[in-house]
C-alpha cells in the first residue's frame, strides 16, 4: 500500500482540482472568528505533501489548510 495517496473521510482518492463538500463545522483559527459550515463545497482543491492534508481557498479565507478526516469528495 502506498502512503502518498490523499483520502477523504469515505475512503474515496483525491486529486488536484477536486471539489469536496465539509462533514462537520470548523472553526478557522487567526481569521477573526470565521466559521466553516458542514456542508459547505470547497472547489478546487490542491494537495500538499501530507496525505492528511489539501489546501484551498474559502470565502474570505485563503490559503486554508484543510484535514481530509472533515471533508467528503462531492
Amino acid at each position: 500500500m502506498t502512503d502518498d495517496v490523499t483520502k477523504d473521510s469515505n475512503g474515496n482518492i483525491l486529486s488536484d482540482g477536486d471539489s469536496v463538500t465539509l462533514i462537520k463545522d470548523l472553526k478557522v483559527k487567526g481569521s477573526g472568528g470565521v466559521t466553516l459550515k458542514r456542508g459547505t463545497l470547497v472547489k478546487n482543491i490542491r494537495l500538499t505533501g501530507d496525505p492528511d492534508e489539501i489546501e484551498a481557498n474559502v470565502e474570505k479565507v485563503r490559503g486554508l489548510v484543510l484535514r481530509t478526516e472533515f471533508v467528503k469528495k462531492a
